[in-house]
């Protein structure tokens, strides 16, 4: 896509989508999957963590980008079972924009066609070989606190704090860790010191690591198990 234009919800800049709401890129300017390996997989120790029915949570599901990673990656350990993926998401992108987006990363766009197949016929489940997934629409600080599950690990990918504040609160930290299994663990690329103290008071023992690209610095953390 050579030239900018706009759709609901997403101005795209060349190639890129930019949230029109948050003014924030959907992935890293250098390379999207790339950056998703290095923060959401390294970050949580994956793909060596991987076990039968190991549970992904996410917030902000964007493009999927990040679930199709952790797809791939557990495909190619040949895990037993399908992966256990779920993600919260306020604003969900359409088919279209997302297909748009994928095809920026051959790799991820060749395993896609499930996920494009039914944001089409506009469901929230996504099942393949290999992958159970839910894309829980709605305000994460309403729809988390109602999740029953618990999740191994999270990719906490919501807009930037500066952009997206609500999406980074002391309270939906908090549930963030209460709906982390012992010996849990979270990514992100923000190394914000306030996102930081308040996984750390929800209970995560946090640490700052090298980011991705020209970022300097990325948060991970441990539920103590």
């Amino acid at each position: 896509m050579a030239a900018d234009h706009q759709s609901d919800g997403v101005e795209w800049r060349g190639a890129l989508p930019v949230s029109r709401r948050f003014d924030d890129p959907y992935f890293s300017l250098e390379d999207g999957l790339a950056e998703t390996r290095h923060v959401f997989l390294a970050g949580n120790g994956l793909p060596g963590r991987f076990r039968e029915g190991f549970h992904i949570a996410e917030l902000g599901f964007g493009t999927g980008l990040n679930m199709l990673a952790a797809w791939m990656a557990w495909e190619a350990t040949g895990s037993a079972g399908p992966l256990q993926f779920t993600s919260f998401e306020a604003y969900p992108l359409s088919a279209e924009d997302t297909a748009t987006a994928l095809a920026t990363f051959p790799e991820a766009e060749a395993v896609a066609e499930p996920l494009l197949e039914a944001l089409a016929r506009g469901e929230t489940q996504v099942n393949a070989p290999g992958l159970q997934a839910r894309i829980v629409i709605g305000d994460a600080r309403e729809t988390l606190a109602n999740w029953p599950g618990r999740a191994d690990a999270w990719f906490l990918d919501g807009f930037s704090p500066a952009k997206n504040p609500q999406l980074w609160g002391d309270d939906l930290m908090a549930q963030v860790a209460a709906h982390t299994a012992p010996g849990g663990t979270f990514a992100t690329y923000t190394a914000a010191g306030h996102v930081r103290r308040a996984l750390t008071e929800a209970g995560f023992i946090v640490e700052r690591v090298p980011g991705y690209g020209r970022k300097r610095h990325m948060s991970v953390g441990r539920m103590p198990a």
